[in-house]
């Protein structure tokens, strides 16, 4: 009886581990890059605010509201974001990255990667980090598709906006790991890809 009890422990541990390195080399064969959304949901993500986060036209996208956020359901501590964001002249959106509260993300708690076009002072405004790296010139987002990449390695973070390094490994060491968050602050705001590949 001992002999079949071991046996089939040891026979569940080996089917985990068979389905563990199968689910890693899944991702190994995608590049590691895991996708949070193509557009056609949010399941990965909580909202917090109140914007009027919807699935519509192959996007997840918001348009009114006075703020909020689709917050990770995991932490990330190195990695890179891959996304695809459409937004109008007048919207205020970003990546609020390395989060250390789901249910708080702000400038305090978060680093803040911004796509704000009329930001007032634009050294912080379209592919900046708020406070903390500025942008000259700053890249222009409303009316157009538009590739936002986002690397942070320990403490230097790196920002590419339309293929265009506007950060480069700029070192702050504030927050080390954390959520990561999709803005709306303001117009309108598309997402059609967000990818992640943790480092």
């Amino acid at each position: 009886m001992k002999r079949s009890l071991i046996a089939a422990g040891v026979l569940a541990a080996g089917m985990g581990a068979f389905g563990l390195s199968q689910t890693v080399f899944a991702q190994a064969n995608a590049g590691g890059w895991v996708t949070l959304t193509d557009g056609k949901d949010m399941k990965n993500f909580d909202a917090i605010g109140d914007a009027n986060w919807k699935v519509a036209e192959g996007t997840v996208q918001a348009n009114a509201g006075k703020g909020g956020f689709l917050v990770t359901k995991e932490q990330y501590g190195d990695f890179q974001i891959h996304s695809e964001v459409w937004v109008d002249d007048d919207a205020n959106s970003g990546i609020f990255i390395r989060c250390s509260d789901p249910k708080m993300v702000g400038a305090m708690t978060c680093y803040e990667v911004n796509i704000f076009d009329k930001r007032p002072g634009p050294e912080y405004g379209t592919g900046a980090i708020v406070n903390v790296a500025k942008v000259n010139p700053m890249p222009h987002a409303g009316g157009k598709w538009n590739v936002l990449d986002i690397e942070a390695r320990g403490p230097y973070m790196t920002i590419t906006f339309n293929g265009e390094r506007t950060v480069t490994a700029v070192r702050d060491e504030k927050h080390l790991r954390g959520y990561f968050a999709l803005q709306y602050g303001a117009g309108i705001v598309k997402w059609r890809k967000v990818e992640v590949r943790p480092l």
